[in-house]
This record gives C-alpha cells, structure tokens and sequence, in this order.
C-alpha cells in the first residue's frame, strides 16, 4: 500500500464521520481543490485503504433488540476444522461478526437478534453445523455503552 500522509489522514478522518460528504466540501475542508481530493480518495479506495462505504442502520428500527456475544469451544482442533467452521458462520445471516481467537475458547461471535426465541435458535443451529463444537458460553448485553467502526486516525 502507498504511504498514508497527514492530508489522506485527515481525508480518512472526515470520512469515517461523514461518508456522505461530497467531495467539494470534504476538499474545501481539508484544503484542497476537488480534483486532488478526489484522485486521493480513489487512490485509498484501489489501494485498500478505504473498504467500502454503508449506511448505518439502528437495530432497533429492525427490531433487532437482543445483542449476544458467543464463546465457542472445539472440542478437537485442525485447518480443516477451521475451514469448515467458517464456511459454516459466513451464512450465518444473524452473525455480525466472527473470530477466531486464542485463549480458552476458539470463536467470539457476535448476532443481533429479534429475542430469545432467535436466540435459542441461532446457538442451536450454530452448535448442530459445526463438526466438533464441545461447549459454548454466552454473554447478553444489557445496556451497549460503547460501539463504533471508527479507527483512531494518528495525526
């Protein structure tokens, strides 16, 4: 990837506020002309820097009140079990997130659901696709004190 520099910095910091804004005002405020703004801001998006935009949708507006977390335990570990557990949590429409992470458990899953009903069935489908589930623990969240995609642009 090129070199990131304090303008494309500032550029990726308006952005992750403002996607939306057009590109005279995001040059204007970053003091640029539009042609060079823009060149940067394609250079970022063909580099990879910058992903993709979207909107953000509020859960609850979809009726989507319910935000658990899963901790799921393999009970025998190899790159083929692996493979197929990520075929498996990628169809997943419920699952917003999953990693594969080190510690006393394999997954964090993260699913936004409509209760406990969808609840009790998304774990009882995960844990019935996966080859070699051993446990699972689940974490419902109370109140969401803090959530963001934003990354922290160094100056």
């Amino acid at each position: 990837m090129d070199r990131i520099d304090r303008i494309d910095r500032k550029i990726l910091a308006i952005l992750q506020r403002e996607g939306r804004i057009s590109m005279t005002e995001l040059a204007e405020r970053i003091g640029l002309s539009t042609s060079p703004c823009s060149e940067r801001v394609r250079r970022m998006e063909r580099t990879g820097v910058i992903t993709g935009y979207f909107a953000r949708v509020s859960p609850q507006a979809l009726g989507k009140t319910l935000l658990v977390f899963v901790e799921i335990k393999l009970s025998s570990k190899s790159a083929e079990v692996f493979e197929q557990v990520r075929k498996e949590l990628l169809h997943v429409p419920d699952v917003q997130e999953c990693h594969l992470v080190s510690g006393g458990f394999d997954y964090l899953v993260k699913a936004r659901l409509g209760g406990m009903r969808e609840y009790r069935r998304l774990l009882g489908d995960i844990l019935k696709k996966l080859p070699v589930a051993a446990e699972s623990h689940s974490y419902v969240v109370m109140e969401e004190v803090k959530e963001t995609l934003a990354l922290p642009i160094e100056r």
